[in-house]
């Protein structure tokens, strides 16, 4: 087996090793990345995917002076290998180690960071015309997915009068697929170029009969060069492309390390506006991946030589299956529910909806905005649509959420998944930030449940008819942490716009009940909460639990109780500080003249960097070790309060109010 990885000077030596060579090394990156992925975690097929793309652009390009942009960037592992990082990669996505998206902060060959798709061509665009103003020489690329190419944002970058760019080269990495199996038009399109073996057929046929006569050959030859635009337009639909003023070239083998080099190093040379079609097959090169690309997209540590995912029977079942498992149920009884994703059906826990009700489940492809403005669109005409995405992912329909369904009060369900801390993937996809930004918005409902109980019950509320009449948002983590008691949501109704004590008998408090502390917290914090609760109790203070349940409306009627029993309040939240649950209750406090200790937990106005879920909570002082110990700083402060009250009293005859 070679070792071209531990004995070769990356990215320089590769343009002098031979085909047969680059191939060994190519086999070489594949069983590193299924070591390193298998170990840690990580998004496996896309990179396995594009081992030769990223080796044939490094042979033509310097990704040291050269600006190379991976869209999403989830396939830049093998450039991070190739890049000086291969050292590190056991460290990949782990806290302190390196990131498994480029990150300019990480190293001069990550020209952009990246983590949303769709963004490349703009970048490109923008660093190509700094290049020219500037009159710098470096060359601009942009590798950007067939998934990718469906958003919206793409094509708003294609139309900024690509005609006029020069020296600008894009790589469309076409296998069919984002993360599930991609959808829409521009699939349709980029299907019917895959399979138009006639026109490649034709053309290289036709070239290499015509070079058997050597004068008369060079002359018809040059003339069908001339008439090349109108042959592809009889074997090849739409010229899309080249309407947009690229150059095409393709579509290539995007596994033949040969004709990729050929290729892009002849779109470097044509110093124009060049899109190179390639296509790849997602996990190529180990079979596991090769069979299953969605599941091993992003996927956990699993066992290498065999493939096999680790078994997970018995872990408490995901928001997300829940969630498709009672959409289903629901839908069977009412026709008016309609499904709709930004492709991911899998993730949302939507496959099976969609195999069980196809005419009514809707995948746009990676296009959020539209996603939501269509909803809003079904909602206007009578159908009840539950929209499910990412946390992160909706950041890019914020307009859309406010102008499409807020201000037309439309009655869309959202459901955001993967709320809260990410963990691994890092800055660009922590779903802490959704409380805060939805949460000045006009007529919108905003839950969490602290449990999958709960987040049954709340879909019912969304989907019942007599409420079904507003914006309503449910947002919840990948995983139902709650390890607790649930009985207490079994066996109480669910209102609207309250919460619940979850840790008194029946869930009850009166006035005349007196605690310690009131640990008011929303969504997942709840468990943590009980947790904190527990700590105290240990050592003899009693905490009062509140499960809020719904950030709008919140439920100020139990706030004001909880601290009329208590005198001081923590509140805990997954999202950042300002703007959220914490906030809320804090302008509460002021605006009633609620002079109490309070202490709002949650994370600050900071970019949160990868680690696992409990790695970051720590980090962050989220943890329920470290609430405690904040909890019994504020019991303290209270105690010191109500002394220099009980002075004051003793010498005014009168309670100052801002004790």
């Amino acid at each position: 087996m070679s070792n071209y990885l531990n004995n070769l000077n990356f990215p320089t030596d590769l343009a002098n090793l031979n085909n047969q060579q680059l191939a060994e090394l190519a086999e070489e990156i594949r069983e590193r990345l299924v070591s390193v992925v298998s170990k840690s975690g990580g998004h496996l097929s896309a990179n396995l995917g594009v081992v030769e793309l990223t080796m044939a652009l490094y042979c033509v390009y310097n990704p040291f002076k050269d600006k190379i942009i991976w869209d999403v960037g989830h396939q830049s592992y093998v450039h991070k290998i190739l890049t000086g990082r291969n050292t590190e990669m056991d460290t990949i996505r782990s806290e302190g180690g390196i990131s498994g998206f480029p990150k300019r902060s990480e190293s001069i060959a990550d020209s952009f960071n990246t983590g949303h798709s769709s963004t490349s061509i703009s970048a490109a665009i923008g660093m190509a015309r700094a290049r020219d103003l500037l009159g710098e020489k470096y060359e601009v690329v942009a590798v950007i997915g067939d998934g990718a190419l469906t958003s919206g944002m793409a094509f708003e970058a294609l139309n900024d009068s690509m005609h006029t760019m020069k020296n600008l080269v894009l790589i469309l990495n076409d296998n069919g697929m984002a993360i599930s199996k991609n959808v829409g038009g521009m699939s349709q399109y980029l299907g019917k170029i895959r399979t138009r073996d006639a026109y490649i057929s034709i053309k290289k046929g036709t070239k290499t009969f015509l070079s058997y006569m050597p004068i008369l050959g060079e002359l018809v030859i040059r003339g069908m060069h001339r008439f090349k635009a109108s042959i592809k337009l009889l074997l090849i639909p739409g010229e899309m492309f080249e309407d947009f003023g690229l150059k095409y070239i393709g579509p290539i083998d995007g596994h033949d390390i040969k004709a990729l080099r050929t290729a892009i190093y002849k779109a470097r040379q044509m110093e124009d506006a060049v899109l190179v079609h390639v296509i790849t097959k997602k996990g190529h090169g180990y079979d596991p991946a090769e069979e299953n690309p969605e599941i091993f997209h992003g996927v956990c540590p699993f066992d290498s030589k065999s493939g096999k995912l680790p078994n997970n029977e018995g872990a408490n079942i995901t928001f997300s299956k829940n969630f498709g498992c009672q959409l289903s149920k629901i839908a069977k009884n009412d026709k008016k529910v309609v499904a709709v994703v930004a492709a991911m059906p899998l993730g949302t826990g939507l496959n099976d909806f969609s195999e069980i009700y196809p005419d009514q489940f809707f995948d746009v492809g990676i296009a959020e905005q539209h996603a939501i403005t269509m909803a809003a669109g079904m909602a206007a005409a009578g159908l009840k649509p539950v929209v499910a995405i990412y946390s992160t992912f909706i950041q890019r329909a914020y307009d859309q959420i406010f102008h499409d369904l807020c201000l037309q009060n439309l009655p869309v369900v959202i459901m955001l998944d993967r709320a809260g801390v990410a963990g691994s993937d890092g800055e660009t996809h922590q779903g802490i930030y959704d409380l805060a930004f939805l949460n000045h918005m006009p007529n919108i409902t905003i839950c969490a449940p602290c449990c999958v109980e709960e987040q049954t019950q709340m879909l019912l509320m969304a989907l019942n008819n007599n409420n079904f009449e507003y914006p309503f948002v449910i947002r919840y983590p990948a995983k139902d942490r709650f390890k607790h008691d649930t009985s207490f949501v079994t066996l109480s109704e669910m209102i609207y716009g309250k919460g619940i004590f979850v840790n008194t008998e029946n869930n009850f408090v009166s006035e005349d009940d007196k605690f310690d502390i009131f640990i008011a917290a929303i969504g997942s914090m709840v468990e943590t909460a009980l947790e904190v609760a527990d700590i105290l109790a240990f050592e003899g203070l009693k905490a009062l639990v509140f499960d809020a349940r719904f950030l709008r409306p919140l439920d100020y009627q139990s706030i004001k109780l909880g601290i009329q029993c208590s005198g001081c309040i923590l509140t805990l939240e997954d999202g950042v500080i300002s703007g959220g649950f914490g906030s809320s209750i804090s302008e509460y406090l002021m605006e009633n003249k609620f002079f109490i200790p309070v202490e709002i937990v949650g994370f600050p106005n900071e970019p949160v960097t990868q680690g696992t879920i409990t790695q970051i909570l720590h980090r962050y002082g989220m943890d329920s070790e470290n609430i405690a110990q904040k909890a019994k700083k504020i019991i303290n402060m209270k105690v010191n309060t109500e002394v220099v009250s009980e002075t004051q009293i003793e010498e005014n005859g009168e309670i100052n109010d801002k004790t």
